[in-house]
């Protein structure tokens, strides 16, 4: 038997989303927190790998191929936020050669 549940709609109409404005202080609040949040990420990667590294170097029991994925990936997330970065410093030299 085939039950019949209801379809639920969750798009934002035209008025909830005039309701929920954000001000500039607020959208500058929100962005510098999710920037934050995102090298603090980079920064723990960072320091995860050199934590494995080292105890690989000690001598401590430590699988080869965990250390190599750990600074594999420490290493992706800089090459990604060097390249956010890169574009983010890109798009505002564009900005600013714009004539108004």
């Amino acid at each position: 038997m085939i039950s019949a549940t209801p379809i639920v709609s969750t798009a934002v109409t035209p008025e909830q989303n005039m309701k929920t404005t954000i001000t500039p202080a607020q959208a500058q609040q929100n962005f510098s927190t999710m920037l934050k949040s995102a090298i603090n990420r980079v920064n723990d990667a960072q320091i995860a790998s050199n934590n494995a590294i080292e105890s690989l170097v000690n001598g401590e029991n430590v699988d080869l191929h965990t250390v190599m994925i750990t600074a594999e990936k420490a290493s992706i997330t800089l090459q990604t936020s060097l390249e956010i970065r890169n574009k983010a410093v890109e798009a505002y030299q564009e900005i600013m050669r714009m004539q108004v």
